[in-house]
């Protein structure tokens, strides 16, 4: 047999065993889907567990190209950000994003702070303890997203506070990452401030042109084609990520912006023909999240992941009540806010990441971040799927409590002699414990 011929066989068995690997992680997803769906939860824990599953250190490791599931991966992020935003338009945005600042600014004191006081008190260099208190900072905007649309919560009164959390997270990812990109590999802050400048300038450039240009783009892309809208907004969407991205914006950040430049009208067509393509790409990305952890480095820092979790559990229920209240919105609202963004996701991992090429590295940082987004990840979809009927118990506890009526007063039997001193016409002070 003839070289070539040798070389075109092998490639032809590389082939259908990649195929037959893909085909087997798809259809254990749309398995663990279907078991999700029977019990009424979302399948995003499962989707996390089968990529750990099928992981190099996993019980059914599979040889898959990391480059190819990476790349799926990325375009989820950006498809489940561009359908979000998809939801709402500039304005809508803007006046979300003027009354929750405050929500905004609170975030990051509250929680930051558990992160970067972990790390220190771990013993930690102060910029390795920063990356730590970025991975308790910023909640998955990727899983909420998903989480809102599987929940059928879109039109939630208290989404729009979520939504102004999670763009505010998102912009000062924009300049967080850049800067500590410089930290890390000890460049001068002057070099860091130019780094953050050109961040937000990107930033402002997009935002401006989806205010005064999203009509216009929308026009030019409506077309009663379904296969060229599809080409044409999937290019608008990753053309303007790459875009975002070249500049150390995050490219989440530029598909939201896309998202909101679309008019209402063609949103709506162009949010039904998207809704399979994010759904695909979306659990791809879970999936490649799971292959990410190494089931063997968790159980050391499990201890530490589950303390902090705890605590930024509370700091970001705390945030997202706040931010929700600040809206006008009653306490079920509230809580379900809060809880929303008690997940924590894919950016809490590149942030980790981000450790690898340090100056200083921590081995425990890694582990710990990975751990932590676990059990964040896990624990949030599955408490927001009972959240209701728990909410449901304890407001009606309460309302019977309001409901129930006071009990009379009853004095006690007057003497003898009381009476008759009322007979005769004498004056008795009732006492002021009878009011």
């Amino acid at each position: 047999m003839t070289l070539p011929t040798l070389l075109a066989a092998s490639a032809n068995a590389d082939a259908a065993t990649l195929f037959i690997e893909l085909g087997l992680v798809f259809i254990s997803l749309a398995l663990v889907a279907r078991l999700a769906q029977r019990f009424g939860l979302s399948p995003i824990p499962l989707f996390l567990v089968v990529g750990m599953a099928f992981g190099p250190e996993g019980p059914y490791p599979v040889n898959i190209s990391e480059e190819f599931i990476a790349t799926g991966a990325e375009i989820g992020v950006l498809l489940l950000l561009f359908a979000l935003g998809l939801e709402y338009t500039a304005p809508e945005l803007g006046e979300s994003l003027r009354t929750s600042w405050r929500a905004g600014v609170l975030d990051i004191v509250l929680n930051f702070t558990p992160g970067l006081l972990f790390g220190l008190i771990l013993g930690w260099d102060p910029v390795i303890a920063m990356l730590l208190g970025g991975v308790t900072y910023i909640s998955s905007s990727g899983i909420i997203s998903k989480l809102l649309s599987d929940l059928g919560w879109l039109g939630n009164r208290e989404t729009p506070a979520i939504l102004s959390i999670l763009v505010f997270e998102d912009l000062v990812m924009a300049a967080y990452l850049p800067l500590m990109t410089v930290l890390l590999v000890g460049a001068s802050l002057a070099t860091g401030m130019t780094s953050l400048a050109i961040a937000i300038l990107t930033v402002c450039i997009i935002g401006a042109v989806v205010v005064f240009a999203g009509e216009r783009i929308s026009n030019l892309i409506e077309t009663r084609s379904h296969e060229i809208l599809l080409l044409s907004v999937l290019g608008m969407v990753l053309l303007v990520g790459g875009i975002a991205q070249q500049f150390e914006v995050s490219a989440a950040v530029g598909a939201f912006l896309a998202g909101i430049a679309l008019s209402h009208g063609l949103s709506e067509q162009v949010h039904h023909l998207f809704e399979p393509v994010r759904d695909l790409f979306a659990a791809v990305f879970f999936v490649f999240f799971g292959l990410q952890i190494s089931p063997s480095a968790l159980p050391p820092v499990m201890g530490l992941a589950l303390a902090l979790g705890v605590i930024s559990a509370v700091t970001k229920m705390i945030t997202g009540m706040y931010a929700a209240r600040a809206i006008g919105i009653h306490i079920r609202g509230q809580v379900r806010a809060g809880t929303m963004l008690t997940i924590r996701g894919e950016f809490s991992i590149v942030i980790a990441g981000l450790g690898a090429s340090a100056a200083v590295v921590e081995p425990q940082l890694a582990p710990l971040a990975a751990a932590y987004v676990l059990v964040m990840a896990i624990v949030g979809p599955v408490a927001l799927r009972f959240l209701d009927q728990i909410l449901d118990v304890v407001l009606r506890s309460n309302k019977k409590k309001k409901d129930q009526p006071a009990i009379p007063y009853v004095p006690p039997p007057k003497s003898d002699a009381q009476n008759n001193q009322q007979g005769s016409g004498s004056v008795v002070v009732q006492s002021a414990s009878e009011d």
